[in-house]
């Protein structure tokens, strides 16, 4: 298992205690955790405020969870920083290669023991109608789950834990997925994400 920010010894454990006290000092609370297997793509959602970004360190480091997330790799290439990202869980993503997005994130799921890839579904915090959908795709090809993260800012509360695992019907999939974030309003109350009805 590589070493990231998220499992480094003792460090690792500071940021675990200091997740729990200040989400406690702000009133956010975690439901549920994350399922003991070893593979799974993590979605999180809503995402609506530039403060997610915080609160998904939060919940990660309370959870003590190694994860990783996608980036281009122009910014991977800069020795040090590109060895700082890679330690904080990032794995690029060369757009120019023939193979795409959804082949090499299987690919790097495939080379891992154990593998959490987290992906917020909109692709960005702005409003959106409909969500993208590689990481459904990533999950399917790959054979692993998809595990859903409800970020509840009326009741700051993240519930985390549901584990859906894709079907052949991508459609019937999708709408079931969405149907767990169905009036969820994020951190952001006026900004809605997306419309989304049981």
């Amino acid at each position: 298992m590589k070493t990231t920010i998220f499992n480094t010894p003792f460090l690792s454990t500071i940021f675990h205690y200091l997740a729990a006290f200040i989400m406690r000092l702000t009133g956010w609370r975690v439901e549920g955790k994350l399922p003991d297997i070893p593979k799974f793509v993590l979605i999180g959602a809503p995402h609506t405020s530039n403060w997610d970004f915080i609160l998904f360190l939060g919940v990660i480091f309370k959870l003590r969870a190694n994860v990783h997330f996608m980036g281009k790799a122009e910014i991977f290439r800069p020795p040090i920083i590109g060895s700082f990202f890679r330690y904080c869980g990032g794995v690029p993503v060369d757009r120019k290669k023939s193979t795409g997005l959804v082949e090499q994130m299987v690919k790097a799921s495939n080379e891992a023991d154990e593998f959490i890839l987290t992906i917020a579904p909109e692709g960005t915090r702005h409003h959106v109608t409909e969500w993208k959908r590689g990481f459904y795709y990533i999950a399917k090809s790959a054979g692993i789950p998809i595990v859903l993260a409800v970020v509840d800012g009326r009741h700051k509360t993240v519930r985390i834990g549901q584990v859906f695992q894709p079907t052949e019907n991508v459609e019937a999939d999708m709408k079931a997925i969405q149907g767990y974030f169905a009036g969820i309003v994020g951190i952001n109350s006026r900004r809605k994400y997306i419309t989304l009805e049981r």
